[in-house]
């Protein structure tokens, strides 16, 4: 009865006509970076965009995929994009280059990133210990992907100096990069993940799209997906920020309502890497990372400090202030929204 409720909800607010969110908006039309954009990590970005939620808050947002967060990170601060879909420690990260850059709604609330072996190329694997010397593949230089592979390989005690990192972005080229031996180890996301397990070219030796396991990682709430943007866009496109957030709070709970084939119908075909199936059990080994209501938890930020500090040595003296890192105030009027729109 209660789920039925809530679905009747979400599809009333769906339905909803443009008039209903209508708000006199600073920057209707504007530009998202995004690292990935295929990635079941950005789900909620492509729902946003595909069921019409961007449209419906009279914005009009062109989306600029890139081969990982960033790039996506320096499209906005180049000033080529104006908000990124993107990991939420890059707020942190950037805040200790003197940048100000705040998270204003969450997509994911664990990382859902995975790290495997190549079991081709590493067929005596015992410990990530035996990845010294070896080729791991991530998304792209400096993104969450090669944040995660340090994170692990610090936990064995060794050095990103230790391996050698490329990038082999997050589609057909990361699974081609695997297949052929080019890279020794993977630490990509689905439907990526997925497709090279089902196929036996993957082992996979961490796993944070199960949410416990990424809490035990990380040793507290990481923060994932999110909508970021320059502190100074934020302060002057409040009601543009607050049609942004909408939409990807509905997205999240339209998500969490969705069955397999809802989703099927809702992605480009491009997206399930020819493989339905596949692109089904990835859906579903994720959904449980993906945030249920937009909201930024509280302890996020001091958890993703501490997994950049165990990989950067620069940042263990840096202060930083983490309520600037985030705000959950869009978020909140968002939720109020959608009830209200039930």
């Amino acid at each position: 009865m209660q789920r039925r409720t809530f679905t009747h909800a979400v599809l009333l607010a769906a339905a909803a006509p443009a008039w209903a969110f209508a708000q006199t908006l600073e920057k209707p039309k504007l530009t998202l970076a995004v690292g990935g954009k295929n990635l079941l990590y950005y789900l909620p970005l492509t729902i946003a965009e595909s069921l019409g939620y961007f449209k419906a808050e009279g914005l009009d947002v062109t989306i600029a995929d890139f081969a990982g967060g960033s790039r996506a990170l320096q499209a906005v601060v180049g000033g080529s994009a104006d908000v990124v879909s993107g990991a939420f420690e890059h707020t942190l990260n950037m805040q200790a280059k003197g940048q100000k850059l705040r998270a204003f709604v969450l997509q994911g609330r664990a990382p859902q990133i995975v790290m495997g072996i190549n079991p081709k190329t590493m067929p005596n694997y015992k410990t990530v210990a035996d990845l010294k010397g070896k080729k791991i593949g991530v998304t792209a230089p400096g993104s969450s992907t090669n944040i995660m592979a340090n994170f692990v390989l610090a936990k064995a005690g060794l050095k990103p100096s230790d391996v050698s990192i490329i990038g082999v972005g997050a589609a057909s080229g990361a699974v081609a990069a695997m297949r052929s031996g080019q890279i020794d180890a993977i630490s990509n996301l689905d439907p990526v993940i997925t497709l090279l397990q089902r196929s036996g070219d993957l082992k996979i030796i961490s796993d944070t799209r199960v949410v416990a396991e990424a809490e035990k990682v990380f040793g507290g709430p990481m923060p994932a997906g999110c909508l970021y943007a320059p502190q100074a866009f934020i302060d002057k496109n409040p009601a543009t920020v607050q049609a942004l957030a909408n939409a990807i709070v509905r997205a999240d709970k339209w998500i969490q309502a969705a069955g397999a084939a809802d989703i099927i119908k809702a992605v480009p075909e491009s997206y399930l890497l020819g493989d339905r199936a596949v692109y089904i059990d990835a859906f579903l080994a994720s959904k449980g990372a993906l945030s249920p209501d937009g909201m930024i938890p509280e302890a996020g930020a001091a958890t993703a400090v501490r997994a950049l500090r165990s990989v950067d040595d620069s940042l263990k003296d840096v202060k930083f202030d983490l309520a600037a890192a985030y705000t959950n105030e869009f978020v909140k009027k968002a939720n109020a929204k959608v009830v209200k729109a039930g």
